[in-house]
Formats: C-alpha cells, sequence, structure tokens
C-alpha cells in the first residue's frame, strides 16, 4: 500500500450479541452507546478520519434501528449488506466482497473500544501493510491489558509481526484486537455460508502471510453489561486526562 490506507472497509454489525442481554433485547450491540454515541458510529468516525470512503455494514438482528441509526450519515458513505441468515465474520464478509472491491479493506468489529496512541491504529495499520507478504494484518493488544476480556490471549508473533497461534493448554501475549486489514484474495475459494474468520486466519498462518501490530493506545472489549460500564469508565479517565 502506497501511501494511503484503505478506501473501503468492513463493519461487522450483524452479532446478536447474547452477552449483551438484556440490553440487546431492545437494541443491536452495535447501537449501544458509550458517553451518547453509539460503538458502531465510533467505529465509523475512525473509518471516516483514516481517509475511507465507503463502509460496508452487515445487517441481521434488529438491523432497521442500525440503517435508521445511520441514514443522515454522509462519510464514509454507507453501504448495506443484510443477512437473513447469521454468516459469522468469515461468511458476512464473503457476501460483502463485491462491495469492497479488489483493493486492501478494513475490518472492524462493533464490539470494541479503542483510544488510539500517539498515531491512530488505523493509520499505523496502513503504514505496515506489505500487499507482498501480506494476506491479513490484525491488530493485536496485550493480554494482560485487554478491558473486557478474560481469556489466555489469541496470537504470538515472531519478530517481523508474523503470527502463530496460542500454543494448546498455554496462554499468548497478544489478543485480537477486532480492527485488520484484509486482502481480498484471503477470501479465495470461501462460500457465503456461515463460518468464522478463523478459518481464514489460519489457512494464512499455514501460509506465513498473516502478521499482526501490536497497538499502543487503550482498549476494551465491550461484550457484556459490566464491560460496558468498564469501557465508559476508560473513556472518561482519557478524556479527564487530556488524552
Amino acid at each position: 500500500m502506497t501511501g494511503t490506507g484503505p478506501k473501503r472497509a468492513m463493519a461487522l454489525a450483524a452479532g446478536l450479541g447474547t452477552r449483551m442481554r438484556p440490553i440487546t433485547e431492545v437494541r443491536p450491540k452495535a447501537l449501544v452507546e458509550i458517553a451518547g454515541l453509539s460503538l458502531i458510529e465510533r467505529a465509523l468516525d475512525k473509518l471516516s478520519g483514516a481517509g475511507v470512503e465507503r463502509a460496508v455494514v452487515n445487517l441481521h438482528h434488529l438491523g432497521d434501528m442500525i440503517e435508521e441509526q445511520l441514514a443522515g450519515r454522509s462519510a464514509p458513505e454507507i453501504v448495506y449488506s443484510r443477512e437473513d441468515v447469521l454468516l459469522e465474520t468469515g461468511g458476512g464478509i464473503a457476501k460483502a466482497l463485491a462491495l469492497l472491491g479488489t483493493e486492501p479493506f478494513y475490518a472492524v468489529n462493533t464490539d470494541i473500544l479503542w483510544i488510539d496512541g500517539q498515531t491512530a491504529a488505523l493509520a499505523r495499520l496502513a503504514s505496515a501493510w506489505d500487499d507482498a507478504r501480506m494476506d491479513g494484518l490484525l491488530l493485536l493488544h496485550p493480554t494482560s491489558g485487554a478491558l473486557g476480556y478474560d481469556g489466555l490471549g489469541d496470537f504470538i508473533a515472531d519478530a517481523e509481526g508474523r503470527l502463530a497461534r496460542r500454543p494448546k493448554d498455554g496462554t499468548a501475549p497478544y489478543v485480537f484486537a477486532a480492527v485488520q486489514i484484509l486482502h481480498p484474495r484471503l477470501f479465495n475459494g470461501a462460500k457465503v455460508e456461515p463460518f468464522s474468520l478463523n478459518v481464514l486466519y489460519d489457512q494464512a498462518i499455514a501460509a506465513g502471510r498473516l502478521y499482526g501490530l501490536v497497538h499502543d493506545g487503550h482498549w476494551a472489549h465491550v461484550g457484556t453489561p459490566e464491560a460496558l460500564a468498564v469501557a465508559e469508565a476508560l473513556l472518561a479517565a482519557q478524556i479527564d486526562g487530556g488524552a
């Protein structure tokens, strides 16, 4: 990628948000608010700030509410990919590929809050992208500092950032931060059916073409009502601290 980052992005917003119930019984998880602004709008603001011109938003659970909320938005352009059957992360992007084009694109989950370090994470990903070596470049966060996350970590990385999975029965220093750049070729042969992006990650790992970049700011997974409170406290602390 030369000079500029991707102009298109995917915002994953179709999930049921079961762990966020009862909130998600009446609103989709993407519309859960932190300090008065929904998670999806926070993500779209960052994408717009990074130069993204079109964002594809997939819809399933209470999707009409998302469409209504974003109706007045002009930047980035919003295009919807509706899923009659929930396609999960991999199938959802596979269905939307025709709307995303042939160049690398950002993909962002809408159940996270990330606060940039000195340089915006999306810009850092764009600068680190190497089309000759990579099919995917994942933003990672140190497992020990990942708020709202209680797992054992997802990945280990070598000195060049090439990723491998957490060892079986072990731990890993990094969790996937749900922000990434993907090339459409990663989906070659993928069918439009429910499947996780992890299937394609494993294929890219086997080919030595999945890389990671460690986030240098703050990050929280907003998957439960309790985690929502933690994310709100994190954001308030950053605002109060002038960050």
